[in-house]
């Protein structure tokens, strides 16, 4: 069959509509900027380094922002970083170096572009660290056998002074062996949570000293100039071996991953940061569960289970706190990521996607929620190769986007 050639003009008009129309669909829009830290080679050092990446709005896959790749990451300030947080408003990057036991700031542009700005020199390897919603202390802890908290004032995202330094020390037992893991602030900055277990107990053979659970969570009540007041029957049992600390957005709960017992245990804030554990806990979880986090609505919970590569998904009961499984399409509420997820983030723009670091796997795993059932699929493409053995993740949104708020 012949075409006029009106006809034909009209033919290739409309296949380039319809091949622009396609490109237009098919652009990458930025919705989170993800940073993920790691014994990565540097320029300038040998290890210790952050990758940027950016998430897509409509599939949640990963690539690398711009100017950067899997071979150009940025040095972290040191080496062997294992921990990641922002500031509230998403201006400032901190990242915990455990090889120089340092503590780097970094100023965040709007292009999720990285510059390193001031940094702090610690006695003790530092292991966590969390800023609190208002933007004006961060909290590390750090210690090998001996646990410290130490608040830093914070003015306009750089370091200050150390504004209180407290020794986490089991009352009656003060020579113990505490190894820190985790620490979160309550999003209203009334109090912040730090998460430790007896390493004398803990270790096989040792000698259990200040109890047969060796885990516990210190609670302390912030008060003005960042001094701490200890909560009242803190600490607290928090099972065998706690790895991580979580909040709710609505500072009405706490969540700790118990690493030795495949649990998670929860507890309910009281006046002064007091903590009361939950009713119908500990809960289960996969195998070695390494990290938690909790969605910006207040609604779920996903944990990384480490040894058995997956994330565990449950949905949070708002008048109680307490978590019950989300399932999936198939019936489960364990996802399978790439080998040995050590860190976890849900991304702040929309509430709508879940990370993972894989430790062994060398990768970002992705997971598209379910907004509202809670449970997971599989982003696409995932999961995202990066550079070898990554420790931490953490996620801020690109533009503005607002997440409502839960109101119980």
């Amino acid at each position: 069959m012949k075409f006029s050639k009106v006809s034909q003009l009209f033919l290739v008009s409309m296949i380039g509509l319809l091949v622009a129309t396609l490109f237009s669909a098919c652009q990458l829009v930025t919705i989170d900027f993800v940073y993920l830290a790691g014994d990565f080679t540097t320029s300038s050092s040998s290890d210790g380094g952050i990758m940027v990446l950016a998430a897509d709005s409509q599939s949640g896959a990963l690539r690398f922002a711009a100017g950067t790749d899997i071979n150009k990451p940025i040095d972290s300030g040191g080496p062997s970083p294992v921990a990641l947080a922002t500031t509230g408003d998403y201006t400032n990057l901190y990242v915990a170096n455990q090889g120089n036991n340092s503590v780097v700031h970094f100023s965040i542009a709007a292009d999720g572009t990285l510059t390193k700005k001031d940094s702090v020199s610690l006695a003790e390897p530092p292991a966590y660290l969390a800023v609190n919603a208002a933007g004006t202390y961060l909290f590390v802890v750090s210690g090998t056998t001996s646990a410290t908290l130490t608040v830093y004032s914070l003015s306009s995202g750089a370091i200050g002074s150390a504004a209180t330094q407290e020794p986490l020390t089991i009352p009656g037992f003060p020579t113990d062996n505490l190894v820190p893991t985790g620490v979160s602030a309550l999003a209203d900055n009334s109090a912040v949570y730090v998460t430790v277990y007896d390493q004398s107990a803990y270790n096989p053979g040792g000698t259990t000293t200040s109890t047969a659970n060796p885990g516990w969570i210190f609670g302390f009540s912030l008060g003005s100039g960042g001094a701490l007041t200890a909560a009242q029957g803190s600490p607290y049992k928090a099972g065998v071996k706690p790895t991580a600390v979580a909040a709710d957005p609505t500072s009405r709960f706490v969540y700790v991953t118990d690493y030795a017992s495949n649990q998670m245990v929860g507890y309910g804030v009281q006046s002064n940061g007091t903590l009361n554990f939950l009713i119908n806990g500990p809960f289960k979880t996969g195998a070695e569960p390494s990290a938690i986090s909790v969605d910006p609505r207040g609604k779920f919970i996903y944990v990384a289970n480490s040894l058995d590569s997956s994330v565990s998904s449950y949905l949070i009961d708002l008048a109680t706190g307490t978590p019950s499984s989300a399932v999936n399409v198939t019936g489960s509420s364990i996802n399978a990521t790439d080998t040995t997820p050590v860190s976890i983030v849900v991304d702040p723009a929309l509430g709508r996607y879940v990370y993972t670091a894989n430790f062994l796997g060398n990768s970002i795993s992705g997971f598209r929620i379910n907004p509202n059932a809670g449970s997971l699929s599989a982003a696409q493409a995932t999961p995202y190769p990066t550079g070898p053995k990554p420790t931490a993740i953490t996620c801020i949104p690109h533009g503005n986007h607002a997440v409502q708020s839960v109101t119980p």
